[in-house]
């Protein structure tokens, strides 16, 4: 396994107080704290990556919706949520 990085961060007092504040909150040291965040940060974003790539192989197959439609399908979302 390679050798960890070590990743220095300039934090103002507003941001380092609210680290301090999640830490604790979470009964985690600030390193796994940050390092917790930035995984799942790196998780979501890749997650997110392959969700626009699917949209954007969609639309290269002429898989795409019209603005009607996707007003139409916004409009039933909205009454069926309204509705719960």
């Amino acid at each position: 396994m390679a050798e960890p990085q070590i990743l220095s961060l300039p934090l103002d007092e507003e941001l380092n107080a609210a680290l301090q504040a999640a830490a604790v909150w979470r009964d985690m040291s600030v390193e796994d704290f940050a390092l917790s965040a930035i995984r799942e940060a790196a998780r979501m974003d890749g997650e997110l990556a392959a969700f626009v790539q699917q949209g954007i192989d969609s639309a290269d197959r002429g898989d795409v919706y019209s603005q009607e439609e996707m007003e139409a399908w916004f409009e039933a979302r909205y009454r069926s949520a309204a509705a719960e």
